[in-house]
């Protein structure tokens, strides 16, 4: 055997034969809880690992400390920010991610929201299904704003899907791409102007410290009382609790979020508001998508183990 391989996302775990198969030179350690490893469990198993394929499982500081043989960690993804990367860069640990895996399967679920909030699908399945024949009123998202903040793989996916519904794009990103603004016919904005415009709000940026709460109470008082804001990329881009009162007070009209502050969010108050649509962080779940990240993270993963260089590092 090359090594030891510990694999911790539950969607790849879900083709565990096929990874064992890519795996097969190395001893293959895979994640059966069915949910995310905390702090403790990953001091124990990291500690004489060569590789890790890690998803939105937490890697401090400490874990790291106790990584003897750790020589790469391959995020199942994009999102850095579980990754204690200054302290990984410290102690000579390579990070490979999978950039563009995800784009579609995201932009699709983005799209979906969009028109079950605008639609209401699930409330009118549930009236048929209640030997009911009520009428529900509806919005149409053919030619209505929509505002991606965040303009990377994701959001520019999104930008795409949102010409067949000749939508307005409203852009905003620190390093706006006027080239594909131009292609597509996006007008990049500030955000106070995307915000106050736009009949759809979707977030597609990654999470610091810095921006923690990017939309909080004055940016949600911002938003027009029709507009709907989704986010499937972090939960602490926004201030629950400010959102939770904005719905509530029918401040806005709803939200659909894949992300939250704290996963699961079994005790949140949203889980109580009828305008709102959650989903179990499953933006990148598809076949499509596993398998595409399958194969750039084994790739990665192997390609620094075994001295290559490999396509996506961060560092």
């Amino acid at each position: 055997m090359k090594g030891k391989i510990l694999i911790t996302p539950r969607s790849l775990c879900h083709k565990k034969n096929d990874i064992i198969e890519m795996l097969s030179d190395y001893e293959v350690l895979m994640n059966e809880s069915g949910r995310p490893f905390v702090e403790n469990e990953l001091k124990k198993l990291i500690q004489d690992v060569d590789g890790i394929i890690v998803g939105v499982d937490k890697i401090t500081r400490e874990i790291l400390a106790n990584a003897k043989k750790l020589k790469v960690i391959t995020k199942y993804g994009v999102g850095l920010d579980n990754i204690d990367i200054e302290y990984a860069k410290k102690l000579g640990i390579k990070i490979t991610y999978t950039p563009g895996a995800n784009k579609e399967s995201v932009a699709d679920l983005v799209f979906t929201m969009i028109l079950e909030l605008s639609r209401q699908l699930f409330k009118m399945d549930k009236i048929v299904r209640d030997n009911r024949w009520d009428k529900v009123i509806g919005r149409e998202v053919y030619g209505k704003v929509i505002g991606i903040i965040g303009t990377g793989n994701i959001g520019k996916s999104v930008a795409k899907r949102a010409t067949g519904f000749d939508m307005r794009i409203l852009g905003y990103d620190m390093f706006p791409d006027y080239e594909f603004a131009k292609e597509i016919g996006m007008e990049y904005v500030d955000l106070q102007t995307l915000l106050k415009n736009s009949d759809y709000i979707t977030l597609h940026i990654p999470f610091t410290e810095s921006m923690h709460h990017f939309i909080d109470r004055e940016e949600l008082e911002m938003i027009k009382t029709t507009a709907y804001i989704i986010n499937t990329s972090r939960g602490e881009l926004i201030n629950e609790e400010a959102l939770y009162e904005a719905l509530k007070q029918k401040r806005l009209a709803g939200a659909a979020l894949d992300v939250f502050e704290i996963e699961p969010p079994y005790n949140s108050k949203l889980i109580k508001l009828e305008n709102v649509i959650l989903s179990p962080h499953c933006g990148a779940s598809t076949e499509d998508a596993i398998n595409r990240m399958n194969m750039m993270a084994v790739e990665g993963l192997k390609s620094i183990l075994e001295g290559k260089e490999p396509k996506f590092v961060y560092a």
